[in-house]
């Protein structure tokens, strides 16, 4: 996997080495601004702004990504739970984990995804 020359050592933690930032710190948590969500690494579009919502988590999240082929999914074991990881399908890099748990969304999907791993585009 090639990485983006630009990122910072947090972005890189999260997108290559699969950390986590901390809840309620990611720059784009309270972005209310339309556009699109990319990837930090590749600058694939992810997800739309008309799909994030305010789950209450600490992190971005959003019931659907922007294209259903723009992500993978991915069953994760670590850390002694049974999850869902979601990255990048265009160069793997690490985003976040699926949720089924938001159930007044139309989809049912809470996709949390770590700021550290998007930019974003108006």
């Amino acid at each position: 996997m090639q990485q983006n020359p630009n990122l910072t050592d947090e972005q890189k933690d999260v997108l290559f080495n699969k950390a986590t930032e901390a809840p309620f710190s990611g720059k784009l948590l309270h972005n209310d601004k339309t556009g699109v969500y990319i990837c930090a690494n590749c600058s694939q579009t992810l997800f739309a702004s008309d799909a994030k919502f305010d789950s209450g988590s600490g992190w971005p999240s959003f019931y659907q990504p922007k294209e259903t082929d723009a992500v993978s999914l991915v069953d994760d074991s670590s850390h002694g739970m049974q999850r869902t990881e979601v990255v990048c399908k265009n160069c793997g890099a690490h985003l976040g984990h699926l949720f089924d748990d938001a159930h007044d969304q139309p989809t049912g999907q809470r996709f949390c995804i770590n700021s550290a791993s998007l930019d974003f585009n108006e």
